[in-house]
């Protein structure tokens, strides 16, 4: 016998801890506090737990129990009883992919707020409630079965199960099992109560009959500008980097041809896009333009149901949609293979999110760009100062339309000076020019549209013969 089997060497357990490895999980919440806390990840979960899903964990003195996100998984050197284990894994894939996770990270210290609270307000709500799915009972082979444990089997019907469950590789239901092995449910129950099946609960997409329409709508043919637009953006797809280009083009220039042409070149590359429009109320129609064309399109804003949500986030993070739509909230869709990003009417307001956490869609989306190594297509008749002083310096790659199709005339602006309209029976708010137009208008079957540069009321008092306001 050796020395050391006669005299073991037996280390204090701070040292023993201190030798210790034990794999864990970045948590962060919601609620304060928001983290990141440091769990340990049970056995069971090792493997199976990735960044981007969503965990139960025990928090504070009583241990609350509290809904977390997993950002990332680490062995670190510590004790695996110095640390509280997580309680339950609740999403078997992440419902926030990595380059998503990697996107909110770097919003959450771009605009100073909680990366839990980022996440939430990301992923949709029907989508963390899983709407529109149910959960079923699925069988797998426990990890000891061989062949040696199947042969081994007093029934036939018992093997053939076994074999039929291996040959699939688990994932399959009870009646599923049955009529492959063509047996009862008897043999299946022996095998689960012996070990050799496990039964795991997974959710699935109920079946929807809703299917998207063919393509119908060929390309139009593009005039000078146009093409030479679209070849700044074609160049960009091809040198595989990440570039911002600038399409400044009057209103009924063709940009939205442009944008549709270069995600043709796109999808040719078999990847994806996503076009940003101002407003949800622009999204059906330019879904259903860009359906004609493409056939499978995604949508996603804030009036879809919770079940339709879901159903979008995970077609699209399934890669089943070339292109999504919507307002600023789609600049998180989980694109698997995205290659373009479109951010149509840069200009407006409407893509800042004015609630907690705040952010402008059209910065989030060039740091998406950055991380994607993709082109970014910023589009305007009117743009912002920042983008374009950013394509006067070069920063960004400026393409122009100066032109409307086929070289049509815009519309006649005339500007009524309201003071010399201020005396005789048309004083008020409608000039005489107006009126004259709408009489005009209307006699000749048309229609007439007035929009008015504000909302509420208030009153003034103004001068009829200088126009001074007296406030």
């Amino acid at each position: 016998m050796s020395q050391h089997e006669l005299f073991p060497e037996d280390l204090p357990p701070w040292e023993l801890d201190a030798q210790s490895e034990c794999p864990s999980a970045q948590i962060v919440f919601s609620e304060p506090p928001h983290g990141p806390l440091t769990y340990r990840i049970p056995n069971q979960w090792i493997g199976k737990l990735h960044p981007g899903s969503r965990v139960k964990v025990p928090l504070g003195k009583g241990n609350r129990e509290m809904l977390g996100y997993c950002i990332s998984v680490q062995t670190i050197a510590q004790a695996p009883s110095a640390l509280k284990p997580i309680t339950d894994l609740i999403d078997a894939e992440p419902i926030c992919p990595p380059q998503v996770l990697q996107l909110l990270e770097w919003m959450s210290q771009y605009y100073m707020a909680p990366l839990g609270q980022v996440i939430e307000a990301a992923v949709p709500s029907g989508v963390r409630a899983a709407a529109g799915t149910r959960e079923r009972t699925v069988l797998y082979t426990a990890a000891s079965v061989n062949d040696q444990v199947i042969g081994a089997l007093p029934s036939v019907k018992q093997q053939e199960v076994m074999r039929q469950l291996v040959l699939s590789g688990g994932g399959l239901t009870s009646d599923q099992l049955q009529k492959l092995a063509d047996c009862s449910v008897a043999p299946i129950s022996s095998l689960r109560r012996s070990g050799l099946i496990e039964a795991r609960q997974e959710r699935f997409d109920q079946p929807r009959s809703k299917s998207q329409a063919l393509p119908t709508c060929p390309p139009l043919a593009l005039s000078a500008d146009q093409r030479q637009a679209l070849r700044l953006i074609t160049q960009s797809l091809e040198s595989h980097r990440q570039e911002t280009i600038l399409l400044h083009g009057i209103t009924g220039s063709g940009k939205t041809e442009i944008y549709m042409q270069a995600i043709d070149e796109v999808i040719s590359y078999g990847r994806q896009a996503i076009v940003l429009v101002p407003e949800i109320s622009l999204t059906p129609q330019t879904y259903q333009r860009f359906v004609n064309r493409f056939g499978q399109v995604a949508i996603l804003h804030s009036h879809l149901t919770n079940v339709e949500r879901s159903h979008q986030w995970r077609s699209i993070a399934a890669g089943q949609s070339s292109v999504v739509i919507g307002p600023r909230s789609a600049i998180f869709a989980p694109l698997p293979r995205l290659g373009l990003i479109v951010l149509d009417e840069e200009h407006e307001s409407s893509f800042k999110q004015e609630t907690l956490p705040r952010y402008h869609a059209r910065d989030v989306a060039l740091h998406r760009s950055f991380l994607e190594q993709i082109p970014l297509v910023l589009g305007s008749a009117t743009p912002s100062l920042e983008s374009w002083q950013r394509a006067r310096v070069g920063k960004y790659r400026l393409a122009e339309l100066p032109r409307r199709i086929h070289n049509r005339p815009l519309p006649e602006v005339q500007i009524v000076d309201l003071r010399s309209q201020s005396q005789g029976p048309h004083q008020g708010s409608i000039s005489r020019p107006l009126y004259e137009a709408m009489q005009e208008t209307l006699a000749a079957g048309g229609q007439t549209m007035l929009l008015l540069n504000r909302r509420g009321f208030a009153t003034a008092i103004q001068c009829p013969s200088c126009g001074h306001v007296v406030t």
